[in-house]
């Protein structure tokens, strides 16, 4: 009998005993390089011609499920995604609330435009048609991930990526060294995929060298799965005025005793700094502990930002991607996500924020490993703070490239309080 109390007695715990919430992890990755190719973007201005492509342009999709939430992570090889098109990709997903599906862009500067900005003599920069194919490129890889998904436990660390990656072209040392990594391990052992979270940008070719590519994101893909990784998937972060890739030919200077060398826009400079960052991703990420059943939480809201750069209003208004828009106050309105899952937190950024505000963010945030998505959910040009707008002779450009000097207060208002209303983050120890 007492052998009988003791079983009846366990099986009453196990039942009232609160579930543990497991992780399903599933990734998925589709082509979206164009044929025949088409003209590639480096903002705005007229696309430039292209005769031949390096590495495959892409986009990816991982997707994370528990009991609690289901989110989908989209990153696409273009300079920029707007919430136009990131909606578009939504609409064709049935199993994962739209809001909890976050797009965004890795930035490279050498894929077709997904703007559509308008020109003065009428016409715009776009291919409407091809946008529309990465559309559909974008909800087949969230379906085929969702479809794939399978029990996982996670890894995720922040640590200095080493070597010679990423430079501020205003400032050198005047950027964020570190890198984020999230990894899913199966219930083999074997890694399913590596989110990698730096801020860069993916520019060593650029758009004059006549050559459609995901710039050093596609080495960095490739050398991820080659070590064991699973399949990579890169978020940009705080990049904007000027993180750029490292791509600085040091036995080539510039004349007139600057301090300033030539760059190199080749392939295998593409493919050494991609290795690079993808060799610092798995030595950070390899001695984290395992999260065995994190906990996963997703929630957005919407922010409405001024537009008083009449250049940028101009773009909103005349795209013939019709970008959502009050015309009577010249404001726009875009979502933002917070995401936690295991001992990270995460927050969306819509555009390229400069490194001071990524850094103030990641330090108010409330998680162990702090991410920052640039360029996500909508892709709204630099993002400076009210002193520093129009307020240096080298910020002239992200100044005349912003929506205006309040838009950085707005989205750091509105990023932390967002963080400080939402449940925390777990703690790891």
């Amino acid at each position: 009998m007492t052998t009988l109390r003791y079983i009846l007695a366990a099986a009453l715990l196990a039942a009232w005993a609160p579930a543990v919430s497991a992780l399903d992890v599933g990734i998925a990755a589709r082509s979206i390089l164009p044929d025949p190719l088409l003209p590639v973007s480096g903002g705005m201005g007229l696309p430039q011609p292209v005769t031949k492509a390096e590495g495959q342009i892409g986009v990816r999709a991982l997707v994370l499920r528990s009991d609690d939430a289901t989110v989908a992570i989209v990153s696409v090889d273009s300079i920029g995604f707007p919430s136009v098109l990131a909606d578009r990709i939504r609409e064709q997903v049935k199993d994962i609330p739209a809001e909890n599906i976050i797009v965004g862009a890795t930035h490279t500067h050498s894929a077709p435009d997904t703007y559509a900005f308008p020109l003065p003599l009428g016409g715009h920069t776009g291919d409407l048609d091809y946008m529309n194919w990465v559309c559909l490129q974008g909800a087949a890889a969230v379906n085929e991930a969702l479809a794939s998904a399978k029990p996982a436990s996670l890894k995720i660390a922040t640590g200095e990526a080493k070597g010679k990656i990423a430079y501020n072209y205003y400032a050198p040392q005047l950027y964020d060294p570190r890198c984020s990594v999230i990894q899913a391990i199966g219930e083999d052992g074997k890694a399913i995929a590596t989110l990698v979270n730096y801020a860069v940008h993916p520019e060593v070719l650029g758009p004059d060298v006549g050559i459609v590519s995901p710039d050093l994101v596609g080495p960095l893909y490739d050398r991820i799965a080659e070590a064991g990784g699973g399949t990579g998937i890169f978020m940009n972060g705080a990049q904007g005025g000027m993180v750029t890739a490292d791509n600085r030919d040091y036995d080539k200077p510039k004349p007139g005793g600057s301090g300033v060398w030539e760059d190199s826009r080749t392939w295998e400079e593409c493919i050494r700094i991609g290795n690079t960052l993808a060799d610092e991703a798995l030595r950070i990420v390899s001695e984290a502990p395992v999260q065995a059943s994190p906990k996963l939480y997703c929630a957005h809201r919407d922010v409405t930002f001024p537009v008083d750069n009449e250049i940028l209003w101009q773009v909103v208004v005349g795209s013939p991607l019709d970008y959502p828009r009050n015309d009577a106050d010249h404001t726009i309105q875009t979502d933002v996500n917070l995401v936690n899952i295991g001992n990270a937190q995460i927050l969306t950024i819509p555009g390229e924020a400069l490194p001071n505000i990524g850094y103030y963010l990641k330090r108010k945030m409330h998680g162990e490993n702090n991410l920052l998505f640039g360029l996500t959910n909508d892709a709204f040009g630099y993002i400076l703070t009210k002193e520093d707008f129009d307020s240096f002779k080298r910020y002239d450009y992200v100044s005349e490239t912003s929506l205006g000097e309040r838009t950085g207060e707005i989205l750091v208002d509105s990023l932390l309080a967002f963080a400080d209303e939402s449940p925390r983050p777990e703690t790891i120890k």
